[in-house]
């Protein structure tokens, strides 16, 4: 399992600092875990290979190019910094 941790700051709330953590098998599109924290409370879950597939189709998207767009926002760090916005709600 690989995983990766990268800290966010929110558009939500830009002068908050979350930590994201996400773990996989092979690749992202056989699905994947999330955890996210601001250091007081911590949230986790999984996004699933179908979740992935419904989300790509409702966005009209090839899955491929979803899935590479996933990885660039959620696990490329620094490579993605400023590319991607996240809001916590």
């Amino acid at each position: 399992m690989e995983k990766t941790l990268n800290r966010i700051h929110p558009v939500s709330d830009p002068e908050a600092t979350y930590f994201l953590q996400v773990s996989w098998d092979k690749d992202l599109g056989t699905g994947f875990g999330l955890l996210l924290s601001d250091c007081q409370c911590a949230w986790t879950g999984t996004v699933s290979e179908a979740d992935i597939s419904r989300e790509a189709a409702d966005m009209e998207m090839d899955r491929q190019k979803y899935v590479e767009e996933l990885r660039k926002a959620l696990i490329a760090g620094e490579e993605s910094a400023g590319k991607y916005n996240f809001v916590i709600s």
